[in-house]
């Protein structure tokens, strides 16, 4: 199955919801459970996350702990080449397009790149922005951070992203932020694009789901809300504003 055929059909149909995960924040058995419960409440996908300090071990247990759970496909979106494993449907090869530190727009990548095709592994191209405040991914890209209320430059961004030929366009407020992506700032984005748009970052209620979603967002990354207890309810509202 074509991952990236898969989103487009869930797309077409309304919006999207990804559950993340983050492989050094829980066990591999814990994080087989949050997937299989995520797939019970009607996530459509699951992202794992590769942040600092992952190693092959790890994502290797977390990677087959997910899959041996859940039916649903189960992408993953490296930060670099150091943990790389062939047991997910497909890669996010994202580009950090306002990142200072080349390694994150297209060095990092090019690291893993020759491998990743000769392996025939499905990858999906995506223009990846992170909106302030960025949390702990950009202090660590130097980014060019994009400001909350600057629409333009973050619509510059993306529309450069789909010229460059990227499938999806990923705003990302940072893994953990206390709000989500401005609505006005989605809006403006999603007027200039005509390939899907991927919102995450601080989405936590049913009340912030619901706008993103009215802002335009096409598909919704949430992480943090498995993290603590009652997440299955919690999910499940969220869901709710989503698919309803």
């Amino acid at each position: 199955m074509l991952i990236s055929n898969y989103l487009n059909e869930k797309v077409k149909n309304g919006t999207v919801h990804i559950t993340l995960i983050d492989p050094m924040k829980q066990s591999a058995d814990v994080a087989g459970r949050l997937a299989l419960t995520a797939q019970e409440v009607g996530s459509d996908l699951i992202l794992v996350v590769g942040m600092g300090g992952l190693t092959q071990k790890n994502l290797l247990e977390t990677a087959s702990a997910i899959k041996e759970k859940i039916s649903i496909p189960v992408v993953y979106s490296p930060v670099g080449a150091e943990a790389l494993c062939f047991s997910f449907d497909a890669l996010l090869f994202s580009s950090l397009l306002n990142a200072k530190n080349c390694s994150f727009i297209s060095g990092g990548q090019s690291k893993a790149a020759i491998v990743l095709k000769r392996m025939e592994v499905q990858t999906i191209p995506v223009g990846y922005l992170i909106i302030e405040p960025g949390m702990k991914i950009g202090e660590a890209a130097d980014l060019d951070l994009i400001p909350r209320d600057n629409y333009w430059m973050a619509a510059s961004y993306a529309v450069a992203a789909e010229l460059f030929g990227m499938e999806y366009i990923y705003l990302e407020a940072g893994i953990s932020a206390a709000q989500p992506v401005p609505a006005g700032m989605i809006r403006a984005v999603k007027k200039e694009l005509s390939i899907p748009l991927i919102v995450g970052g601080g989405i936590r209620t049913a009340v912030d789901a619901r706008r993103v979603r009215q802002a335009g967002a096409d598909v919704v990354v949430t992480g943090t809300i498995i993290e603590n207890a009652g997440y299955r309810e919690r999910l499940r509202s969220i869901l709710s504003a989503l698919k309803d």
